[in-house]
């Protein structure tokens, strides 16, 4: 009860200052029909109740599962049953990732199912799998972190370039589904896969190394994978449906709620099934916990199944549904000064508030021994995630600016700063575009971006609608391995003594 008190707690900050920005733009600028703000407030609480419980399942369940997988993968000193499994596992898990799974439906909805919702869920599983099975093989192997990720994004900036060119609405959908698919459930299940591995090391500084990068390798497949799919794909153009807001779906305020509850039940149990399932194998032959402690891990599934379900209920009966109207409503603004400034105010309060920061800038913290501040780290993220949102704003309203523009430059910055950054921020760097992309941006600012998208003459729904998710990945990388610079410049100027991780 004391663990759902504190989610409870974390999600309500999280999710409070949306809630007062679109309650100020609706007696302001872009007042909103009455039926669809209350759907909006019985939306945001249905997704606290829900990503609370959603979470405890997540700690209760999942996580003690992933440890105990990736330690027991190691005793077995084999390589090819160590990628497998952790092959298998990075696709079901990420199958069963809720942000994924919202990003892939609004695409399918958007495109009126040009590109299949199933597709996607085929293909971005499998790239995330393959790359989440070779960081396992980089740990196993002893190779440098730093040269699996320039190869990677040199890879992906080869093939980005030719997407770019032929089919740049995959550029966007490739990039945004590596932000979403490293979320609320993927993030800790790896997260302890990586521990349960680096924790059977016996060198502690290669083990706190081995702690970090595994997701940001994870990220680098679904990119790749659905740049193969445009290659593999005929050039086509799909249908793309308007989002402009309807006085006839204004309607009743439960009744959407009511109408979506079959189907979101139906992707909750879908989504997890694959998970359960191998926790009932690994069970028998691996894993082997005790009954009581299965028994827990058990309920942590049941809680994770109904968080999902809550979750998808609040996202789709009414959270979403404001976030579209208010982008829309902005986008149509004689002055655009007033979308660009909300753009910027989203990604700067939701990055702050994100409970996940909170973890990530006290590790930080602690393995540079308080020497970089956690306050200093989290200002910098929501800098820089308010930044990519307005970039996402700006992209929209600039007919000739594409995303190509914007990540091309951003990503060979990072790839430049992997070699001035200390090994250990290498990892936590590639591994902060998973904490910079969480719920609030996979739901509510995507819907902002893509109903400005759809109101702004010239602008594309899917090629400029998407992608948002895509630069707030890439300024989290970005601010993460600046901070890593600065950090190991001064540290060596000064010749502070911290933590032998974060030394390169």
């Amino acid at each position: 009860m004391n663990i759902l008190v504190s989610y409870l707690k974390d999600n309500t900050q999280a999710v409070v200052p949306i809630v007062i920005i679109v309650l100020l733009l609706n007696f302001t600028l872009v007042p909103l029909a009455v039926p669809v703000v209350l759907r909006f407030l019985v939306g945001a609480l249905t997704l606290i109740l829900g990503l609370s419980i959603f979470l405890v399942g997540v700690e209760i369940g999942i996580t003690p599962m992933g440890a105990r997988t990736g330690s027991s993968l190691v005793k077995t000193n084999k390589l090819w049953l160590f990628l497998l499994g952790g092959g298998l596992l990075g696709f079901f898990v990420s199958m069963a990732e809720p942000g994924l799974l919202v990003l892939v439906n609004q695409i399918e909805f958007v495109t009126a199912g040009g590109i299949k919702a199933s597709t996607l869920l085929a293909w971005v599983p499998t790239g995330f799998a393959i790359m989440i099975a070779l960081g396992f093989a980089r740990v196993f192997l002893g190779l440098s972190i730093k040269i699996f990720f320039a190869v990677g994004y040199g890879l992906i900036m080869l093939l980005a370039w030719f997407t770019s060119r032929t089919s740049p609405e995959f550029l966007a959908i490739g990039f945004d589904s590596s932000g979403s698919i490293t979320g609320i459930l993927v993030v800790p299940f790896v997260m302890a896969l990586a521990v349960g591995i680096s924790s059977m090391r016996k060198d502690s500084k290669q083990a706190e190394e081995d702690s970090f990068g595994l997701i940001g390798a994870g990220a680098i497949g679904p990119i790749l994978a659905v740049m193969i799919l445009n290659m593999l794909t005929p050039a086509q153009e799909y249908p793309v449906i308007s989002l402009e807001p309807a006085v006839a779906e204004v309607g009743s305020i439960m009744s959407p709620f009511w109408s979506i509850a079959p189907i979101s039940l139906k992707d909750s149990v879908v989504a997890l099934l694959p998970l359960a399932v191998s926790l009932l194998v690994l069970q028998r032959i691996m894993l082997k916990f005790e009954k009581k402690q299965y028994s827990r891990i058990l309920k942590g599934f049941a809680y994770t199944l109904l968080g999902t379900f809550l979750f998808f209920m609040g996202v789709n009966g009414g959270f979403m549904e404001v976030g579209s109207q208010l982008g829309y409503y902005l986008a149509s603004l004689d002055s655009k000064v007033w979308l660009l400034l909300v753009s910027f105010t989203l990604g700067f309060v939701t990055i702050l508030a994100e409970p996940s920061v909170h973890v990530l800038t006290h590790q930080i913290e602690e393995v540079t021994s308080g020497y970089v501040k956690r306050k200093a780290v989290a200002a910098a993220l929501s800098i820089g995630v308010g930044s990519a949102i307005l970039f996402s704003a700006i992209r929209i309203l600039v007919p000739w600016l594409s995303l190509w523009h914007i990540l091309l430059p951003g990503y060979l910055i990072a790839i430049v700063m992997i070699y001035f950054a200390p090994n250990l921020f290498v990892g936590i760097g590639f591994d902060a575009g998973s904490v910079a992309t969480g719920p609030l941006t996979t739901t509510f600012i995507l819907a902002f971006t893509q109903g400005a998208a759809s109101a702004f003459p010239g602008a594309d729904l899917l090629r400029d609608g998407l992608g948002m998710i895509a630069v707030v990945a890439m300024m989290g990388i970005i601010t993460l391995l600046g901070l890593g610079v600065v950090f190991g410049v001064k540290s060596r100027k000064q010749g502070v003594e911290v933590d032998a991780g974060v030394e390169s």
